[in-house]
C-alpha cells in the first residue's frame, strides 16, 4: 500500500485528498518508480478545477523524478536502481510509488538532483521547444517579450534567453519579482500592475516592437500582447493562468500587421522517443554547463499538495516548487 493524492470531484484546493493506494507490479514496456520529488506546475490546477477535464476520481501530476524499483517484460533499456524523470502522462505524479511506460522516462544524469529534475523536466522543456524548436525562434541580439518571468518557465527561459544572446522583456507582479527575473537574466522587466506593458515595450524598443510574445497568462494579456508585436510578429499562448483566450476575430491579426498566433503543448514536441530524449540532453547540458541554473524555491510535503496549490494560485510562489513525498 502507498500514499496518492487523488481528487474526486474538481473545484478549489480542497478536493485533493491523501489516500491509500494500491501500486500493481509494471507490466510490459513500463517501470514502477518510487519518486523522490514530485514537480508542481500550473497546468495541475486546470486538471483539478476541471479547465481540463479528467475522468473522475483522478490522481493528478505530470512530472516526477525518482528511482526504478522494478520493470515489466521486454524492458532493456532502463533497470531497478536507475534515476529517471519524467514530464508527461498518463497523470498521477502526485504519489509515492507510480507506474509508468518506460518509452516517456529519461535518465537523470550525475550532476543533477532529484530535486532538480523534478523542478525543470516540464518546465524546462518547455523553455526548449519555446526557445530552440518553434518554425519561429529568437536569434542573437533579438528582443522578446515573456509575461509572467518570475514564474518556474520563466525563470528558466531568462537564463536560457541571455546565454542565446537574446533581450528579454519580463512582465511581474512586483518589485520583488522583477528583481529575481533581472537576477536570472532578463533584460527588461514591467510591472504590470503599475505599468502599461504595451508602453513599455514601445519605450524599450523604440517603437519596432517584439517579434515574438510568449504568453502563459491568456485572457488578460492576450489582445495587448498583440499590440507589443511587430509586422508579421508571432503570439505564442502556451498557457492560462489567467482564464482561457476568448473567441476572436482572425481579421484582427491582419489589421494588427499580418501577425501570427500558435497555442503549443510540449506533448506536441515530445511525443516521438527520439525528440524527447534529444530534447531533454539539450536542456541536461545547459543546466550542467552553469548556463542555466534550476532548483526549487519552494518545497512542500506531498500530503500538503492542497497548500502548495492554494500558494501557487495566489502568486506566492516564485520559480519552481516541488513536492516530497
Amino acid at each position: 500500500m502507498a500514499h496518492a493524492i487523488r481528487f474526486h470531484k474538481t473545484g478549489g484546493p480542497e478536493v485533493l485528498q491523501w489516500e491509500d493506494v494500491n501500486v500493481p507490479q509494471p507490466g510490459p514496456a513500463e517501470a514502477l518508480i518510487r519518486h523522490k520529488a514530485v514537480g508542481l506546475n500550473y497546468i495541475d490546477t486546470y486538471h483539478r478545477s476541471g479547465l481540463y477535464p479528467m475522468p473522475m476520481p483522478s490522481g493528478i501530476g505530470l512530472e516526477a523524478a525518482g528511482v526504478i524499483e522494478a520493470v515489466g517484460s521486454g524492458v532493456t533499456e532502463l533497470k531497478p536502481g536507475d534515476r529517471v524523470a519524467y514530464a508527461n502522462g498518463p497523470i498521477g505524479a502526485y504519489a509515492e510509488l507510480k507506474v509508468h511506460p518506460v518509452d516517456r522516462l529519461v535518465k537523470i544524469p550525475e550532476g543533477i538532483s532529484f530535486e532538480q529534475a523534478a523542478s525543470m523536466m516540464l518546465q524546462g522543456l518547455t523553455v526548449q521547444y519555446l526557445l530552440r524548436r518553434m518554425y519561429l525562434v529568437p536569434k542573437a541580439g533579438d528582443t522578446v517579450l515573456w509575461h509572467a518571468a518570475a514564474g518556474g518557465i520563466g525563470l528558466i527561459a531568462c537564463q536560457w534567453a541571455k546565454a542565446l544572446g537574446v533581450n528579454l522583456i519580463g512582465t511581474v507582479s512586483s518589485e520583488e519579482k522583477a528583481k529575481l527575473a533581472r537576477e536570472h537574466g532578463a533584460a527588461h522587466t514591467v510591472i504590470y500592475t503599475k505599468e502599461d506593458f504595451v508602453a513599455k515595450v514601445n519605450e524599450i524598443t523604440g517603437g519596432k516592437k517584439v517579434p515574438i510574445v510568449y504568453d502563459s497568462v491568456g485572457k488578460d494579456t492576450f489582445m495587448k500582447s498583440l499590440d507589443c508585436l511587430s509586422v508579421r510578429g508571432l503570439m505564442v499562448s502556451f498557457g492560462n493562468s489567467s482564464g482561457a483566450v476568448p473567441p476572436t476575430d482572425l481579421g484582427i491579426l491582419a489589421a494588427k500587421g499580418s501577425l501570427y498566433v500558435t497555442r503549443p503543448s510540449l506533448m506536441g514536441y515530445v511525443s516521438k522517443r527520439d525528440e524527447l530524449v534529444a530534447s531533454a540532453n539539450d536542456l541536461f547540458a545547459m543546466v550542467l554547463s552553469g548556463k542555466v541554473k534550476v532548483g526549487p524555491r519552494q518545497t512542500y510535503a506531498l500530503k500538503d499538495a492542497a497548500q502548495a496549490h492554494r500558494d501557487l494560485e495566489g502568486r506566492k510562489t516564485t520559480g519552481s516548487t516541488v513536492l516530497l513525498p
